[in-house]
C-alpha cells in the first residue's frame, strides 16, 4: 500500500494551505457582499415561537460547567421522556444561539467561528418533544423560531436510516444535523475556509454535549453517515449546502 496515501488529508489538517491563498483577492477583499447568516424561510412555511433560548438555558441546566466537563461522555441510550420545548430552546442556543448581532456580516454566538462567519445551519428531526409534531425543523437562530420544513411521525427511523442504521438515533427525542454553508467562510477566507469550519463543528457539538448533560440528558455526536441520504432528509442540494455534523439527544 502506497506511503502517500494519506497525504492529501494530512495537508487538510495543518495550516499550509494559508501559504497558497491570495488575500488580496477573497470575496471580502473584494468588498463582495456577504452571504446572509441565516438561510430565508419560505414565507409559506410554519414558524414556531420558541421560549428564551439564553434564559432558558440558565432555567433548565442545573449541573455547574465543572462537573459537566468531568462527567462528558457520549451517550447512546436514551429514555422514552419527551424534552421540554424551553429544553429543546435552550439546547438549540447553546449550540448556535445569538448573543449579538454587530453588522451584517458579523454576529457573536454562544460558540466561536473564524471570523464570526459561522457556516452551520441547524435542522432537528424531532420525536419527542413537548408540543412539536414529529417532523424536520430548522432553527432561526435570529428571530428565535423554528422553520418546520416537514411533519413525518417516521423521523427517527428515517434519520437512523441515513445514519447506516445506527440504531440509537432512531431512540433519541431529537437528532441535531448540522449543515455547512461553505460560501459564508469562503467570502474571508477563501481556500482556507474549510479546514476552519471542520473546527467550528467540534466546537458547537461540544457545547450540546455540555448542555444535555446539565439537563439530564446525554448527546452521541455522529461522523458516519451517508451524505446522500442525509441531504435528502433535509433537503438541502449537497453542494452549496450539505450535512457536516450530526449528534442524536435524548433523557437518560
Amino acid at each position: 500500500m502506497s506511503e502517500h496515501r494519506f497525504e492529501e488529508g494530512r495537508f487538510f489538517i495543518k495550516d499550509l494551505v494559508r501559504l497558497h491563498v491570495d488575500f488580496a483577492h477573497t470575496s471580502q477583499s473584494r468588498n463582495l457582499c456577504p452571504p446572509p447568516l441565516q438561510k430565508v424561510c419560505p414565507g409559506d412555511h410554519v414558524r414556531v415561537a420558541l421560549p428564551a433560548g439564553r434564559e432558558s438555558l440558565e432555567r433548565v441546566c442545573r449541573t455547574p460547567l465543572g462537573p459537566a466537563i468531568a462527567q462528558r461522555e457520549s451517550v447512546r441510550v436514551y429514555s422514552a421522556a419527551s424534552l421540554s420545548l424551553e429544553e429543546l430552546s435552550a439546547l438549540l442556543w447553546a449550540t448556535q444561539g445569538v448573543r449579538r448581532k454587530i453588522s451584517d456580516e458579523c454576529a457573536l454566538r454562544a460558540v466561536p467561528s473564524a471570523g464570526a462567519r459561522h457556516p452551520f445551519e441547524t435542522y432537528v428531526a424531532v420525536t419527542r418533544v413537548e408540543s412539536l409534531e414529529p417532523g424536520l425543523y430548522r432553527y432561526l437562530p435570529f428571530d428565535n423560531e423554528l422553520e418546520q420544513v416537514y411533519l413525518d411521525a417516521d423521523i427517527g427511523r428515517r434519520a437512523s436510516l441515513a445514519c447506516h442504521g445506527q440504531i440509537f438515533v432512531a431512540r433519541a427525542a431529537v437528532t441535531f444535523f448540522w449543515t455547512a454553508i461553505p460560501a459564508r467562510t469562503e467570502w474571508r477566507y477563501g481556500e482556507a475556509a474549510h479546514k476552519v469550519i471542520a473546527l467550528d463543528a467540534g466546537h458547537v457539538c461540544q457545547n450540546l454535549y455540555l448542555a444535555a448533560g446539565g439537563i439530564g440528558g446525554g448527546a452521541c455526536a455522529v461522523a458516519a453517515y451517508d451524505q446522500v441520504a442525509c441531504d435528502d432528509l433535509l433537503k438541502v442540494d449537497g453542494e452549496e449546502e450539505f450535512t457536516i455534523y450530526i449528534a442524536a439527544m435524548g433523557k437518560r
